[in-house]
């Protein structure tokens, strides 16, 4: 299956989980496209200033990806810096938040994976 760009659901969400600014999220695939339980399959951007707020992932995992700028990263309460390349990886009842740590747009794959019995969103 090709997912191409001018063809992918763009939302812009403001406050995204209380937090800062404008986040836009570009659909990569909807969860009925996976034949695996996936909630979220997107590129998230940030634009300088911009975060999400802190949130828990229960009953379900979340992987981060940085494609692009720097990130502050919040894992349960301890704080680190992120750039292109590196990788977060959150879930079973854990709390998270990220937010652009640069003068640039911050890009990252986001990809929500569901625990057995869980329901897509």
């Amino acid at each position: 299956m090709i997912s191409r760009v001018g063809e992918q659901r763009i939302e812009v969400r403001p406050r995204m989980r209380g937090g800062e600014g404008e986040t836009t999220v570009q659909h990569l695939f909807a969860p009925a496209d996976f034949g695996a339980p996936v909630r979220l399959c997107s590129r998230l951007i940030l634009p300088p200033g911009a975060s999400i707020g802190t949130h828990v992932h229960e009953g379900e995992d979340e992987i981060y990806v940085i494609t692009r700028g720097r990130a502050k990263l919040t894992d349960n309460g301890a704080q680190t810096e992120l750039g292109p390349g590196d990788a977060v990886l959150t879930g079973k009842g854990a709390a998270h938040a990220i937010a652009n740590a640069g003068d640039e747009p911050l890009e990252l794959l986001a990809v929500i994976v569901l625990y057995d019995g869980q329901k897509r969103g």
